[in-house]
């Protein structure tokens, strides 16, 4: 009889000192050095198995997805229950299933035309000032613009001082681990917070119980459980959080780099402005038909997701026994499965290093490797909001090219930095001027 393997029997790395700005190379040549399994130990955990590649996204996301939870790791791990209470993002099981149901129909391809003129119009006004201002971080621009959206069409926000200050507290809670002084100053400063929000959500909630709206937070008002029972206000302030945090986080993340690598490469970003140029007048507001005909700009939004995930590794924990590569892992080890390692390996990536978003057109579509790319989630839980952010993001990339040019300020240090979401340490500063007359 074969004797299974324990955890000390899958290979141990040493994760490097830059492990936090630069995951992905670093876990891909783990990949090719060791396979699609191996663990870390680290200052806070004591165990990490990490699953990279396709076959184990697949694994974690699809195959064996029962396995793994949700609360365990987002929740616990990550302290996201904690923090934001208990949504969307770290319910297992069929409590996730019902309650994904209940917002699935405001996230579909075609809802988007209602969210579009709406996305349209605040990426007009929040960038109304650029010229004026003459140069712009387009990281905190983009979070200011990602905030108000998902604020107005998710929750039924009005952009004003109010949405400012929920971005401010949302921004403080999710850099609250960086910039606490201890463990009690930490506790101190969550509750207070805590309390802000929700003596700011609470009365929006109850209003909501006696005038129903149709934005996502109208509907989870109206929604009914198995039984007929409404979501109580902390389940409805947990969904609020969630949606909020995961509605402008990814998408801010990813329109600051996706700006940062066209203005790297001006020769793709031409081609992008071409494109642009084809489908829309200089003034013109984009519809859904036009942002999905935006195949250039896609490859490029696509390429920004390889190279900076929103988020580097998926976290979960092992809620019933798994081989796989040869190895077992018992129940209460945690794993990550790494998108950014995935993301970085040459035998799918050519060259993967390389701004290169040809390699998501024909002929060559790397991507179509199931479970390659993999920056919202993939099988039955993939990123409830993909379509939201994709049209958001395609919505404000093609304003600004073609209305503004935009320069990267020379001598900066750009950093990325996961906090657990990627960001640039330093901000990404870009000079703005009107652009040339065609």
């Amino acid at each position: 009889m074969q004797q299974l393997s324990t955890l000390e029997d899958i290979p141990c790395v040493t994760l490097p000192e830059d492990y936090q700005s630069n995951p992905g190379p670093f876990l891909a040549r783990m990949y090719q050095e060791h396979g699609p399994i191996f663990r870390a130990r680290t200052d806070w955990w004591q165990d990490i198995v990490y699953l990279v590649g396709p076959e184990a996204n697949r694994f974690v996301l699809a195959s064996n997805r029962l396995k793994f939870s949700h609360r365990q790791g987002w929740g616990q791990f990550f302290g996201v229950i904690e923090t934001y209470g208990d949504g969307l993002l770290t319910m297992d099981g069929p409590e996730h299933d019902q309650h994904r149901r209940m917002m699935n129909p405001a996230f579909t391809i075609s809802y988007m035309d209602r969210y579009l003129p709406l996305m349209n119009r605040i990426i007009r006004e929040r960038t109304a000032t650029w010229l004026d201002r003459g140069e712009v971080d387009v990281f905190e621009e983009a979070r200011k613009i990602t905030f108000d959206v998902a604020a107005e069409a998710l929750v039924g926000l009005q952009t004003g001082p109010e949405v400012d200050r929920f971005r401010e507290i949302f921004f403080s809670l999710i850099t609250l681990g960086q910039n606490a002084d201890d463990e009690k100053d930490y506790g101190t400063r969550l509750a207070e917070l805590q309390r802000e929000l929700y003596d700011l959500l609470l009365p929006k909630i109850r209003r909501r119980r006696q005038q129903p709206t149709d934005d996502v937070l109208g509907m989870l008002v109206r929604a009914r459980d198995d039984h007929g029972n409404a979501l109580s206000d902390e389940q409805l302030i947990a969904h609020t959080n969630i949606l909020l945090v995961a509605g402008h986080e990814t998408s801010t993340s990813l329109s600051a780099w996706l700006l940062y690598l066209l203005s790297q490469h001006p020769s793709y970003a031409q081609r992008v402005l071409e494109e642009q140029d084809a489908l829309l007048a200089r003034a013109a507001e984009p519809s859904l038909e036009a942002i999905k005909r935006m195949k250039l700009l896609e490859h490029a939004l696509s390429e920004a997701e390889r190279l900076y995930p929103p988020v580097s590794n998926g976290p979960r924990g092992v809620q019933e026994d798994f081989e796989f590569g040869g190895y077992h892992v018992p129940a209460g080890t945690h794993v990550f499965y790494s998108i950014s390692g995935a993301h970085r390996i040459p035998t799918i990536f050519a060259d993967p290093a390389r701004f290169d978003p040809d390699r998501f057109a024909p002929p060559r579509e790397e991507h179509k490797t199931p479970y390659a790319l993999v920056g919202f989630g993939g099988g039955p839980r993939i990123c409830i909001g993909i379509n939201f952010a994709q049209v958001e993001i395609k919505a404000l990339i093609s304003h600004l090219l073609r209305n503004y040019q935009l320069e990267l300020v020379p001598d900066q240090q750009i950093v990325q930095m996961y906090m657990p979401t990627s960001m640039p340490l330093n901000g990404i500063r870009m000079r703005v001027s009107k652009r040339a007359a065609l």
